[in-house]
């Protein structure tokens, strides 16, 4: 990294005149000391990338970069500017007086400037070094805080002085809190100057894992999920699981707890009291834990399903079927993956990752077994539900009986003979004399259903329209979305269509009021507004939570209320939705698509008036 500076590339106290002149001077440094190649081609990539998404951070500091065939060698190039600074869009609204401008040639790796970053923003962390390079008018002090051996160090979380964590976020669809919560922790131990390595568990699997070397050097751990983790490779260490929405609000918080030595040391057995006392803790949210374990699980089998299924049907309703007159070969063999491999799979994955969150892997095979019967004797969505947590329960007291009663020196064959073989067939038993009259009720309910009509059917999609507004992505939401797709493998596809206008409306909603009130956001929240018009094209509701969370008394009540009238619309006039996923991209296979467009417009727009007549005006409009 060393290389990269030079004291012949460090201006202080310029006297720059505007955002141009300071672009247009470090480029002239590149250019007097040979980095470049062609000095306007540098400059114009340099503007074209402010423009696209500025380059300021935190602190009055900004780092603008640009990559090309016009550049000779690679180097960072540093301008301290006196008075205010200049607008470079920085996360914190701050203008940007110190300048680090980073000139990379076209064969350099794509993550160098992210590395390059990394190691500066380790030193912009500690404030008396901030403080330091903001006054000192000495150009060796300056790189020689720059390249400061322990700055380097600090670069490296094991080999730092600095208090070191790990997190790990989950959420049970992995689309948005995942994220949300791991930026917040990541905010947050930036402010404690602390170094933290966080874990996501997101709809696309493992991202940035922990290594036993890191567990072995953190401090503790903090789990911020809505569905099971891997706990046992914790044990011995302090550790605070937590919801997800606590990871996103409440980071700072959880930090704090690891730093002070409050939290309680994670062990395998729950035989002590800081077990119990966790047990106690997680018995409030255990059943919604497990169950959201089970569907973030069968989500891709759903939502892929579903998906391929409907296609299938733009060939024809019954084009799949051999003996009608529509019969298409390729909508046939979309059925047979759609609708005969990952919608068979759908309730058999449900039943068995509940019972895997209650009694972890031996509970996995009993779970799947009794979900497998429970969906070909017609039990449904509510028996797979009901298997899942008969299989985990009968799992976890199966081991704890075991334990106790087989000889130590016979415990190894435990999770391959004892526990598979008992809960198989307790667990199975049990589902075999429940699996009648749970398929008359799932039956029974299925029925009602679909005899609603009118306003009957119209008042259950305001409902399950309202339910995917309060709380954006948490347990109202995932209710409402897990009995939509109940509701699809019964054949009845009115009320997805109301639950999909519901979780789109809020983000779109949200995305109108910060255009057409503007006065009422500040400048970060007008920025976000333009990417929430995305988020709920693609049906992700979770975008509207900075906003709901800034504002609550405000913005929910506006979206309940907008996402309830464009479900009771959608629902009143029929409209099905077949796949359980796709936002606006699924239109093609819509039933009444231009009512279902109506009903998400309409109540996108009553949403957005709602905030921008009852939300305050924002004072400083510009910041």
């Amino acid at each position: 990294m060393q290389n990269l500076f030079s004291k012949n590339l460090i201006v202080l106290n310029y006297n720059a005149t505007s955002k141009e002149d300071v672009i247009k001077k470090m480029a002239s440094m590149f250019n007097e000391n040979g980095y470049l190649n062609d000095m306007e081609a540098f400059i114009k990539e340099i503007k074209k990338r402010e423009e696209i998404n500025g380059t300021g951070i935190e602190e009055h500091i900004a780092m603008p970069h640009a990559k090309g065939n016009f550049i000779k060698k690679h180097g960072i190039a540093i301008l301290r500017v006196v008075g205010n600074g200049f607008d470079f869009n920085s996360s914190d609204q701050k203008l940007s007086k110190l300048f680090f401008m980073m000139a990379l040639p076209e064969e350099t790796p794509s993550n160098a400037h992210i590395k390059a970053i990394s190691y500066l923003s380790n030193t912009f962390s500690n404030n008396l070094l901030r403080h330091e390079l903001m006054s000192t008018n000495n150009e060796d002090r300056f790189l020689e805080i720059i390249l400061n051996n322990d700055n380097i160090n600090e670069s490296n979380n094991l080999n730092t002085k600095k208090d070191f964590i790990l997190a790990v976020t989950a959420c049970p669809v992995g689309i948005a809190h995942t994220y949300m919560a791991a930026e917040s922790l990541k905010k947050a131990a930036l402010e404690l100057n602390i170094n933290i390595k966080v874990e996501t568990n997101g709809s696309s699997g493992t991202e940035n894992p922990i290594t036993e070397e890191e567990i072995k050097k953190a401090k503790g751990v903090i789990i911020a999920s809505g569905k099971t983790i891997d706990k046992e490779r914790f044990s011995g260490k302090p550790l605070i699981e937590v919801g997800v929405k606590d990871g996103i609000h409440k980071a700072k918080e959880l930090i704090q707890t690891i730093l002070k030595n409050e939290a309680p040391i994670y062990k395998k057995s729950n035989t002590n009291k800081t077990a119990e006392t966790l047990q106690k803790q997680n018995k409030k949210t255990g059943i919604y834990k497990h169950l959201m374990n089970g569907v973030s699980f069968m989500l891709p089998f759903v939502v892929s399903g579903g998906i391929i299924i409907a296609i299938s049907f733009m060939f024809g309703i019954k084009a799949f079927d051999i003996n009608d007159p529509s019969y298409n070969k390729i909508a046939d063999i979309l059925m047979q993956i759609g609708g005969g491999s990952a919608f068979a799979l759908m309730i058999p994955i449900l039943a068995g990752y509940i019972s895997f969150s209650i009694a972890e892997r031996p509970g996995l095979a009993p779970g799947m077994i009794t979900g497998l019967m429970m969906s070909n004797g017609n039990a449904g969505f509510l028996g797979g539900i009901l298997a899942g947590f008969i299989s985990g329960y009968v799992t976890l007291t199966v081991k704890k009986i075991s334990d106790k009663i087989i000889p130590s020196n016979l415990r190894g064959i435990n999770p391959v003979l004892t526990y598979p073989f008992l809960s198989v067939i307790i667990s199975g038993i049990l589902i075999y004399v429940m699996l009648s009259p749970i398929s008359v009720i799932n039956e029974s309910i299925t029925n009602m259903l679909n005899q609603l009509s009118g306003t009957n059917m119209a008042i259950l999609g305001a409902l399950l329209g309202g339910m995917m507004a309060i709380d954006m992505g948490g347990p109202v939401n995932k209710a409402a979305y897990a009995f939509g797709i109940a509701m699809i493998t019964a054949k009845n596809y009115i009320p997805h269509a109301s639950i999909m206008a519901g979780g789109m409306i809020p983000p779109i909603g949200i995305a109108l009021a910060t255009s057409l009130f503007k006065n009422r956001f500040s400048k970060e929240e007008r920025e976000s507004g333009k990417v929430c018009y995305f988020l709920g094209a693609c049906f992700i509701t979770e975008g509207v939570i900075p906003f709901a969370a800034a504002d609550p008394l405000r913005v929910i009540p506006a979206c309940i209320l907008g996402s309830s009238v464009g479900g009771f619309i959608s629902a009143l006039f029929k409209v099905e939705v077949i796949a359980p996923h796709g936002g606006i991209f699924i239109l093609p296979i819509v039933v009444n698509p231009l009512i279902w467009i109506t009903s998400i417009l309409i109540g996108s727009i009553i949403t957005a008036v709602l905030i921008g007549i009852f939300k305050k005006e924002y004072k400083n409009i510009n910041d």
